[in-house]
């Protein structure tokens, strides 16, 4: 499994649901061998609480094998700052080098610059199962990366078996305090986006 995190939650957030990251690696675990399940994101550093770090570290302890690298920041053209985070090579290169290892890919990303690299680990032999959607407006899978897959799933079709399952339960001593952080697998993935 290779997510690209910020892909995988746009897409799950444009259909209306957070993912369950427990329930997604048991599930495809109990199909098949999973050798990995790998996970991307990219982390701003210079801030005291980043709203991913919580998620990051359940997944680092629940199975996942992390992979991050700092933001960086810079000035457009027009004088505006920006954040670049983008973590396609790094997954890129993952993928060439776990190709020789397994037989089918599970690539979470609807990016089109993941075309190429589908196309090259399919001449190695193996297979490639796109997850993404096509039902958000607009859709999140770049056509020419559903095509050359040898599967696409649709991640709203598999919604029922990885949505995380709200519970309202108030914690022992009473309700938490506003702005308090949710609990990894409690809250959402980037509950606070």
């Amino acid at each position: 499994m290779f997510i690209d995190g910020a892909n995988l939650y746009a897409a799950a957030r444009s259909l209306g649901f957070d993912i369950d990251y427990k329930r997604l690696r048991d599930g495809f675990a109990s199909e098949g061998r999973l050798v990995r399940a790998f996970y991307y994101t990219a982390l701003v550093e210079d801030q005291e609480y980043s709203p991913i770090r919580p998620l990051v570290d359940w997944l680092d302890y629940n199975g996942y094998t992390m992979v991050t690298k700092p933001t960086k920041e810079f000035t457009d053209a027009s004088g505006r700052r920006k954040i670049k985070g983008n973590m396609d090579i790094e997954l890129a290169i993952d993928v060439m080098e776990m190709a020789e290892r397994v037989d089918h890919i599970l690539l979470f990303s609807g990016d089109g610059d993941f075309r190429r690299l589908v196309e090259a680990v399919q001449r190695k032999g193996v297979r490639v199962s796109v997850i993404s959607t096509v039902r958000s407006q607009p859709p999140m899978v770049a056509d020419e990366l559903r095509r050359q897959a040898d599967n696409f799933i649709e991640l709203q079709d598999l919604a029922p078996s990885i949505a995380r399952v709200h519970h309202h339960r108030e914690p022992m001593g009473g309700p938490a305090a506003p702005g308090a952080p949710e609990m990894p697998g409690q809250g959402g993935p980037y509950a606070n986006f």
